[in-house]
């Protein structure tokens, strides 16, 4: 059986309405009496209507499609977002095609090249952990094509841009890590590429600094992969563990860091095991582990609504966008089990 699309004709000729006056209607017009939208609305609901996307593109000028990169759908952190991106985008009309880079600034660039060609009206981008030059998208911003950063940032683009407080997320972790009484603290971060990597970083520094704590280079693993090889996370745990002096406790700067180190630990005897732990993740299971989990939530679904308002905004625009924001939204400190000092 044939699926029968229902059109603007269909519901002008069951009205007995010209289809100018029911396309009217349906954009809300104010040309239209409040009676005739009612009526054409209903009608139109009854009949499942909808507004055909190819016939609305050609008439707009734009696909009423954005794009979306990010490292990895499967963390918690851009699987919220992208429901957030989500819930305005198609709120506003618009349809979302998501890619992924893995991590990758070669797979990302080819993302990007791949929605450009499929013309979509803008993007949402949080960078790849390999990614330093941006001159390609660049390039592509300055012909007027509409790009919004997320999460992962970069100072080279004079774009609106949406992050969570990183600093003040780290430094209060950290900071709660000793008034626990927590002195020799690691830090397990990704790619020095990553802002999220700097600003967690130096939250770290300065909380240590601010309680008289010496920093401990060796007490600072990079994991360039973000968690994403369980290899790099193992040998980085191992590496912190190998002297004789050992950290007391781990605070991760990533979502799947996170969940990939207590998986070790999990696996792990000894001072490994006893060692407190915060980290920045988003999984909605950190209260399930054994012990439950003390975590750096950050507001992922608000980020993701926040950078797509931005986006929309720059693409419905009448005139060239000159004026740029960059949104800080808070973290969350979800203190548990996990982070507080063990009485023996």
């Amino acid at each position: 059986m044939k699926f029968e699309v229902v059109t603007i004709k269909d519901i002008a000729k069951a009205l007995n309405l010209s289809t100018s006056t029911v396309s009217r209607a349906l954009r809300g017009s104010y040309e239209i009496s409040p009676e005739t939208k009612k009526l054409v609305l209903e009608y139109a609901e009854r009949m499942n209507y909808r507004p055909n996307p190819i016939a609305l593109s050609l008439k707009e000028q734009r696909s009423r499609a954005i794009g979306v990169v990010v490292s990895e759908i499967a963390n918690n952190f851009f699987s919220q977002a992208i429901a957030g991106i989500e819930s305005i985008a198609y709120n506003r009309g618009y349809h979302v095609i998501i890619t992924q880079s893995h991590e990758s600034k070669e797979r990302e660039l080819v993302n990007i090249q791949h929605l450009v060609s499929r013309s979509v009206d803008g993007l949402l981008i949080s960078l790849s952990s390999e990614t330093s030059d941006l001159s390609y998208l660049q390039q592509l911003y300055e012909k007027g094509f509409p790009v919004v950063l997320f999460d992962r940032i970069s100072n080279q683009i004079d774009t609106h841009k949406v992050t969570a407080d990183n600093y003040m997320g780290a430094f209060h972790a950290t900071e709660h890590l000793i008034y626990q009484g927590f002195k020799r603290i690691a830090h397990i971060t990704s790619s020095t590429h990553l802002s999220i990597t700097r600003e967690r970083l130096q939250g770290y520094k300065d909380a240590l600094a601010k309680h008289h704590i010496a920093v401990n280079e060796n007490l600072i693993k990079y994991c360039n992969h973000g968690g994403m090889m369980i290899d790099e996370v193992e040998v980085a745990v191992e590496d912190l563990f190998r002297p004789k002096i050992k950290p007391d406790a781990i605070f991760t700067a990533g979502d799947r860091l996170s969940t990939i180190c207590l998986g070790i630990i999990k696996q792990k005897q000894g001072a490994i095991r006893k060692a407190g732990f915060i980290g920045f993740t988003n999984t909605n299971l950190a209260d399930l582990f054994s012990p439950p989990v003390s975590v750096v939530r950050q507001p992922a679904f608000e980020i993701g609504q926040s950078a797509t308002e931005l986006l929309t905004s720059m693409i419905e625009s009448k005139r060239p966008v000159t004026t740029f924001e960059t949104k800080v939204l808070p973290t969350n400190l979800i203190i548990r089990e996990s982070s507080l000092q063990q009485q023996d």
